[in-house]
């Protein structure tokens, strides 16, 4: 129910919802009282049953399933405010993430088209892996519509956030949840806890080869669960726990903006017009072998508003622990090449 004053519920768009992230994730969306409309996309007929599932549950959202048979994407899009990505194949044993992007650089590269056509003021939230590489997919093809904006397109990297509270909490099971930055990137060396967000100086008390074991196993989390799978899947349900918990925070921002909404996402770092984004820059070239060079995406908390992104919040790199340094000069060599992957993709698309 609306009345003037409240929030009116939102329309949301998942594509892929008939996949194994966008089916948890959908149900979670069905769940959320701020969500006026769930629209559903998937080339899969199956998303039909997925639709007709989710339309008993008894929540105020109206639900809408299209395939390219019935309207497809542009009937999906129009009119949304708010989009998540969670289509593509899903990383499979022995798949490289570079072997998972030339599969998916083509599809996020025509869902960007359709975005731009079709919703080309929403926001939207990336979840198709690898997210270092499909993001700069997403924001040239935008870029290349006139449609591109900084503040409200997002790769979701939550989960790193969401694995490194597990880990860390089961060495130090009396610390708050939900308060650790992990920066950078969203794969292998690229993901940077900042666990001395929540340890402070209790981190040199930490023996040195606890803490590298839980961020190794926050890093490189993702395997443990395709291993575990054994060819069944990826990290489907936690991904979608995830990408829900992120969303939740944006369009809690939407809502009412306060310093509380934030979250850490990886992001273009082009719009200097950005609060905070200009001393991000900055900082990062101190991390760089090339300090001439800036950094072009960076996974950073940030503050979410009405418009989006509100201010970046670079602070968490200022005083960071020196095994964190580390982390983060590894990560400014490494990460470059990932997102240059994609903007190699698109002058050729």
């Amino acid at each position: 129910m609306d009345t003037e004053g409240q929030f009116k519920g939102a329309k949301v768009t998942v594509i892929g919802a008939a996949g194994g992230i966008g089916q948890p994730l959908s149900l979670m969306l069905k769940a959320n009282f701020k969500v006026g409309k769930l629209s559903l996309y998937d080339v899969s007929g199956t998303v039909s049953g997925v639709a007709m599932d989710l339309s008993h549950i008894d929540t105020p959202a109206h639900i809408e399933w299209f395939t390219p048979k019935n309207g497809g994407l542009k009937k999906a899009l129009t009119g949304s405010e708010y989009v998540l990505v969670p289509a593509g194949v899903p990383r499979k044993p022995g798949m490289s993430r570079n072997d998972l992007f030339k599969i998916n650089a083509g599809i996020c590269a025509e869902l960007a088209t359709a975005i731009a056509e079709f919703s080309p003021n929403a926001t939207t939230l990336v979840i198709s892996n690898p997210v270092n590489s499909t993001v700069p997919v997403f924001v040239e093809i935008l870029k290349r519509h006139g449609v591109f904006n900084a503040r409200k397109l997002f790769g979701v990297t939550t989960l790193d956030s969401v694995r490194a509270d597990t880990f860390l909490h089961r060495i130090k099971p009396e610390m708050k949840w939900g308060l650790i930055r992990v920066v950078g990137g969203h794969s292998g060396d690229t993901i940077v806890p900042l666990l001395s967000t929540v340890l402070g100086t209790e981190m040199n008390k930490v023996p040195r080869e606890k803490i590298q074991a839980v961020v190794h196993h926050t890093q490189y989390g993702g395997d443990e669960v395709i291993k575990a799978k054994n060819g069944g899947g990826s990290s489907t349900l936690s991904m979608a726990y995830a990408a829900n918990k992120f969303f939740c925070t944006v369009l809690n921002g939407r809502d009412q903006f306060s310093k509380d909404h934030v979250g850490c996402t990886y992001v273009c770092l082009e719009d200097e017009s950005i609060n905070g984004v200009s001393e991000l820059k900055g900082l990062l070239r101190t991390f760089k072998k090339d300090q001439n060079l800036d950094m072009k995406y960076f996974a950073i908390p940030c503050v979410f508003g009405q418009h989006g992104i509100e201010r970046v919040m670079y602070e968490c790199l200022e005083k960071l622990h020196p095994y964190e340094k580390e982390m983060v000069e590894i990560c400014c060599d490494s990460l470059p090449g990932n997102y240059e992957k994609g903007l190699e993709f698109t002058r050729t698309y």
